[in-house]
């Protein structure tokens, strides 16, 4: 962490920001192609902006479909983009990070699994594909302090791990957001032209759904924690709350439908008021508000008989659960 320093919010000059990393990307790659993984989420859409701007067309933008998205989030994504004249190739991985996730319950090693598809399978391929050299990653200053101090391994950090990428996976990251916070990146999106649907959105992680099913992750499970995660974004978008989310618990837990016993799952609702996710708070929801987010998952999801609201702040929760 020493040799990175961040950029509070207070400090970032927006404009001077975006031409010090344009020219720095243009500088780097020089006459040659990078390539970038567009989730639809705030860091990697303002990284792709970042990298189109600095290289046009010879920056080749990939979403990658592990399967492990929101609901219909591939085509969204890519709609928006091409509205914004960048060209995005969905790349469908289903079943390499499935594959890669099966049996794996430990937080830590479906994490590294991830990792892993991501960057050797999958971008060493399109590496290879390309002729590029450098991949651009919108790794932001929360994800190197939360990694370094042991708290949770983001699947993103890697040469603050001591991975050399060159030699590892064939190529350079370059990582452009790098000591910026979520509040410094949304503006810097803000002002790069992004539209707001996309510079506001809840944060997202990296490894997707899999970072909120809690034990094997699989299809079917993924499935369960997409619908509900369509409905907790459906009912809190509204709040304004820094970020919302559902979380599939492990260990089944007894319900009752018809007069008979239902053995079945469990969905933790997540809502944070934060401004960087270095601190976050509860959000005070209304106890309406609450029962129609447990009727509805409880109706639409088949299967859940429980939902519960988390009221811990971060420390010593975290935001997301694993």
């Amino acid at each position: 962490m020493s040799k990175i320093k961040e950029i509070p919010l207070q400090q970032l000059k927006t404009r001077e920001f975006i031409k010090e990393q344009v020219a720095d990307i243009s500088k780097i790659v020089d006459k040659g192609i990078a390539i970038n993984a567009l989730s639809g989420g705030v860091d990697s859409s303002v990284v792709t902006l970042l990298g189109f701007n600095a290289l046009g067309r010879r920056l080749k933008t990939y979403f990658i479909d592990s399967g492990l998205m929101r609901h219909k989030e591939p085509q969204y994504v890519v709609s928006l983009f091409r509205k914004l004249g960048v060209s995005v190739e969905i790349v469908d991985a289903k079943n390499q990070f499935f594959n890669a996730l099966k049996g794996l319950t430990d937080p830590e090693q479906k994490r590294e699994a991830i990792t892993h598809v991501f960057y050797k399978e999958i971008f060493g391929g399109l590496v290879k594909k390309s002729g590029a050299r450098y991949l651009l990653q919108g790794t932001n200053y929360t994800d190197v302090e939360e990694t370094v101090a042991g708290i949770k391994r983001q699947h993103n950090i890697l040469a603050q791990l001591g991975i050399d990428t060159k030699e590892v996976y064939g190529y350079h990251v370059l990582e452009p957001l790098i000591r910026l916070r979520k509040s410094g990146i949304r503006k810097v999106g803000q002002a790069l032209g992004l539209p707001a649907e996309l510079y506001k959105r809840p944060p997202f992680p990296g490894p997707a759904l899999a970072a909120r099913v809690i034990g094997e992750v699989t299809p079917q499970k993924v499935e369960v924690v997409r619908k509900a995660t369509k409905i907790v974004e459906e009912e809190l978008y509204r709040t304004g709350a820094f970020q919302y989310l559902a979380i599939l618990h492990e260990d089944r837990v007894t319900g009752i439908r018809k007069h008979k016993r239902d053995f079945g799952l469990q969905i933790e609702v997540r809502c944070w008021e934060s401004i960087d996710a270095k601190v976050a708070t509860p959000t005070k929801l209304s106890y309406d508000k609450l029962l129609k987010l447990g009727d509805r998952i409880t109706t639409e999801v088949p299967g859940v008989v429980s939902v519960t609201y988390n009221i811990t702040r971060k420390p010593p929760s975290t935001i997301e659960a694993i």
